[in-house]
This record gives C-alpha cells, structure tokens and sequence, in this order.
C-alpha cells in the first residue's frame, strides 16, 4: 500500500511515492515556464501542467513500477492564488494568471470598495496576488471572455479534475481567493458578488486530509492503477509544506525558501491582521488556522543574480558568498529582494529590487552574499509583521530548495534571532505534504501521519554577529524607504 503527492508548483511539477510506514519510496519532477508576456505578469498554460505531471508520473513509475502500482491514494499541492477560467464545456479559455502576477493592482482598491467586510471576512488585504482582483481585472479588460466563465479553479483543483472529472477544492487553498469565509471555512457570497461571480461558479469544498474524487478509469488505467482510487481535498502548497514538516500544533513554523518566501505560524483560532499585510489561512486539518508572512522573490532572487552574472548555478555563488571573510560581509552591497514586487509588509506590486553600495572592488561574491542576506532581511520583516499580530516563535524549521544551503540557514538564524532547523528530506515539501493528505484520506490520523522527520541539522544565532547584521537591517529598511517614493514616477 503507498500514496502517491502531486505538487504543482512554478518552476516543476514534483511526484512523491510515500509507504504506509511514512517512508519516502521515491520523487520525480517535470519542469515547467513562467510566460512574462507585458510588464507585471506572469501567466502559464494549464495545459503544460497536465504534461508535466504525466511526465513526472512516468518517471517514477519507471524506477518504482511495483510500489506505484500499489497507491490506494492521492494528494494534491500546489501554487495558490492562481485563476484557471473555464467555459460551460470546462474547457480554457486563457492562460492561467498567476500568483506572482501584478497587472490587477487597481482592480484591488475597486474590490476593497465593493466589498467593506472584505477584511472582516477574508482576513486579508486586497492584494494583486489574490484571485479575486484578477477576475475584476478579467471583468474590465476582458468583458467578453468574463462573460463566459462558468468556473474558475485555483491549479492544484484544474489537476484533479483531469485526474477525477469533478470541480473541488480545500479551504486552505481557498483561503487565498478572498472569496472564503476563512473564519467558518466557507465560500462568502457577499465576497464573491463584489466580482460579478456565484457560488455555482466555484468548486465545492473539502477538507484537505477527507476525500476529495476518484481517479477515472481512463487515467487508472493509463498510469497502470485499480479503479477507486481516492484523491484527496490536498492543499495549497504552504499549508501542504506544514503537513510534510509536522507543523500542526499551534506555535509550530516554518520559512520556505522557494521562488517566493514564506514564514508560516499555526494558529488554533482565525487570527486576521490585515494591516500588518499579514495573511490569515485555513491549515490543512479541519479546526486549525495559520498566519504567514509573505515575499515574492527569494530563492528566485539567487537564480536571477545566476543568470546575469554568468554563474554556471546557484551553488557556485553560495559557494562563493560562503569564502568572504566577516569584514567582506560586513562590507558588501545591500540587496534589495523585490524583483517580483512585495507582499509583506509592503504590499506593493511595484516595489523593485535594488544593489546599493556597489564599488569597483565589489566582486560577485559580495553580491552573491548581498542577495542571501537581502532574502533573510526580508524574512525579518515577515517575523516582525507576525509578532505585531500575535505569533512567538522561538524554532522555525527550513523548507524549500533553500534548505540546501547551510550558509543560508545559518544567516536566517543569525538575521531573525531564532533556532532554524533543517530535516531530513525536507526539500520533498509540499509534495510530501501531500502524499500525507492521501494517507489521512483513507483513515490515516493526523497523530500517526503527521510526525516531525528527523532533524538533519541545527542553527543557532550566533551573537557574535547580531550587532553588524542588524545594523546592515536597518541600512535595508532606510534604502526601501528611501527609493519606494521613486516605484512609481515615470519622469
């Protein structure tokens, strides 16, 4: 008996094979691209992620062929926020916009107009990212496509109905639209009228560990499985992240260091504070709730500075930024991380992202230090915006292909004052998480699948270098304020 964990994320599909013992059997991915067509976008055609993950599937039935023949069932994970429009035939009718998508930043003034309790019930700020503001975007700029929509799916949900035929989804995931209730785990009527839309428009939900669908006979018998296999409800990618890492219990945190970065808290109660740019979700077990922090680029920002600096990889930087000496450190550029604009604290889709400081000695290994201490700065916000709202954090585990890094954990350790802890497998993330949904969907509890993994390694704040790091924060936060009024003026 296994379980099978599909994420779909921005750059890859992963596919994640899990045993009843909870042991990881195997992994494989697919890659996937981000289309930037105008200024502030960022699009992708969901029919590349049904490739992907037929892809991905293929690989890991290849080097696994006996235990995935086995999976009784299946989880899903995946980027939230994302608008995939359907018309009354469940066909596409544009590329998905996604979550780090910027263009409806008007249309999130218009939407917290329309709806005044949109805080009280969403627990959020409006945000570009969200979709609802993308569907008011639709509405203006696209009226005659609007006029066709017959659903609209977040991407984890337009995966399953081509795994199962049915429209779905959890509340985690959900949380992220602005159209949930968060608070009683429920679509908003009042939220979803504020953008010409129904509650017939929207997959009916789930929670994220009970069943969620069932495979089809024709995708059961293409990857080779029996008839019934249960999907479950799955969650977006962050709450799925948890669930991979244990995380919860009320207290327990994380930082994801993916292509955007994240400090997620669990809660026991629904605890919004929007004004802190602070987001307030549904976990993915029923009466649990979370809080997190937000920033769009973080390990994206070492993959850019890769490219054009002519890095062969990230990890030579890493490499190169781990030889300087503490007084090079200490000396190098101030980067700041909003190369995809910013969610918390500053909630601005035009926030930019900026080197000051740069000499004629400054070398790319500086730079290269710059941008992992610029992402940590950033995550310093995020805590800092959380604890406004209520959160303690003493430990936060690492998740996320930062993970990888021992000189990036110890610099978050270092930068946010706390004791980061990497696990044992912890790049497998959300798709782990998911792979767990599936085993709680058919009778798994929550005490039996969702344990901690071992820890691999621990990173404690080093004093010794509090003093130069937060000075260096409070140079970050100067320089932000100081070019913010510039986001905007074209002269």
């Amino acid at each position: 008996m296994t379980y099978l964990g599909i994420d779909l994320g921005t750059s890859e599909v992963k596919v994640l094979l899990l045993d009843a013992g909870g042991t990881v059997l195997g992994i494989a991915t697919a890659p996937l691209e981000v289309s930037r067509p105008q200024a502030l976008w960022a699009e992708q055609d969901p029919h590349s992620w049904w490739s992907a993950t037929q892809a991905a599937i293929a690989r890991l039935r290849h080097v696994h062929p006996g235990e995935f023949s086995q999976v009784q069932a299946i989880g899903l994970s995946g980027q939230m926020h994302g608008a995939v429009l359907l018309d009354e035939h469940d066909r596409v009718l544009r590329p998905a916009i996604l979550w780090n998508d910027g263009r409806s930043h008007a249309e999130c003034e218009e939407l917290t107009r329309l709806a005044p309790e949109l805080h009280a019930i969403a627990g959020n700020l409006a945000m570009p990212g969200f979709t609802a503001p993308k569907l008011l975007w639709v509405k203006r700029h696209e009226p005659e496509l609007f006029a066709r929509v017959r659903s609209v799916l977040l991407p984890k949900d337009w995966l399953r109905l081509q795994l199962s035929g049915e429209k779905i989804s959890d509340p985690s995931d959900a949380a992220g639209t602005l159209w949930l209730d968060v608070a009683r785990r429920d679509w908003s009527d009042e939220l979803l009228a504020a953008t010409g839309l129904c509650r017939d428009q929207m997959p009916r939900l789930v929670e994220s560990c009970a069943p969620g669908g069932q495979l089809t006979p024709e995708v059961a018998g293409a990857w080779g499985l029996p008839p019934g296999v249960v999907i479950a409800g799955g969650a977006g990618d962050n709450a799925a992240s948890a669930i991979g890492i244990g995380a919860v219990e009320p207290g327990d945190g994380f930082i994801s260091l993916g292509t955007s970065g994240v400090l997620f808290v669990v809660n026991e109660r629904f605890l919004p504070n929007p004004a802190s740019a602070v987001h307030a979700f549904c976990h993915a077990l029923p009466r649990r709730w979370h809080q997190m922090s937000v920033m769009l680029s973080a390990a994206a920002c070492l993959k850019w500075y890769a490219q054009v600096s002519g890095a062969a990889d990230e990890a030579v930087l890493v490499d190169e930024a781990a030889a300087l000496s503490e007084a090079a450190c200490a000396a190098a550029p101030i980067f700041l991380p909003y190369l995809a604009g910013e969610r918390t604290p500053h909630n601005s889709p035009f926030a930019s992202g900026a080197f000051h400081g740069l000499r004629l000695d400054t070398t790319r290994g500086a730079c290269a230090y710059a941008v992992l201490e610029g992402v940590a700065f950033g995550m310093a916000d995020g805590l800092f915006a959380l604890c406004e709202a209520g959160a303690e954090v003493r430990r936060l585990s690492l998740v996320g292909g930062g993970a990888r890094s021992s000189l990036w954990a110890q610099l978050m350790a270092d930068v946010l004052g706390v004791e980061i802890v990497v696990h044992a497998g912890s790049p497998t993330g959300a798709a782990l998480g998911a792979a767990r949904l599936a085993w709680m969907a058919v009778g798994g509890s929550p005490e039996q699948v969702c344990i901690r993994p071992p820890v691999a390694a621990s990173f404690f704040p080093q004093e010794a270098r509090r003093a130069t790091l937060q000075s260096r924060l409070r140079r970050y936060r100067r320089l932000y304020r100081c070019v913010q009024p510039l986001e905007t003026d074209t002269d």
